[in-house]
């Protein structure tokens, strides 16, 4: 099972992108689904999502296209994250008081319930700016590599 779904990790990519192209000027949703190699019509999608959650602006006219809404040193990959699949969460009992009635005398919940506020405390910690300033789009991280990270 993956935690991050496909699209959020388009869209983590996608913002990346847009944010290595800079503050000037914007970016059309061809060009960044080509850069990352997203489909064009998932892209639009993407985009749209995070420009209603105005993590993106979008500008119109013959030049028009996407650019960060904010700097990308305070876009969070929580944020795109949230944005794009709703709140992470390893167990549906840390999401919903109510669903477990051995909320009080579960011996797990305490335990997921630190896992969970370490996660949401690294991503809300990774940037975007982070991301474009580490990225080596020729480097292969493998699951050794990113062990070491």
């Amino acid at each position: 099972m993956d935690i991050l779904r496909r699209n959020t990790d388009y869209a983590l990519r996608l913002m990346v992108s847009l944010a290595k192209h800079g503050p000037e000027g914007s970016v059309s949703t061809r060009t960044l689904a080509e850069e990352q190699d997203v489909p064009y019509q998932l892209a639009c999608k993407l985009m749209q999502q995070l420009h209603g959650a105005k993590l993106v602006e979008s500008c119109m006219g013959s030049k028009g296209g996407f650019r960060l809404g904010r700097g990308p040193g305070e876009i969070s990959l929580l944020d795109v994250v949230e944005v794009i699949q709703g709140r992470l969460s390893l167990n549906r009992c840390l999401l919903n008081t109510a669903c477990c009635p051995r909320m009080t005398s579960c011996p797990v919940r305490g335990r997921m319930g630190e896992l969970q506020r370490q996660m949401d405390e690294y991503l809300g910690g990774v940037t975007i700016e982070n991301l474009v300033r580490t990225w080596e789009p020729q480097t292969e991280i493998t699951l050794d590599k990113a062990a070491d990270i």
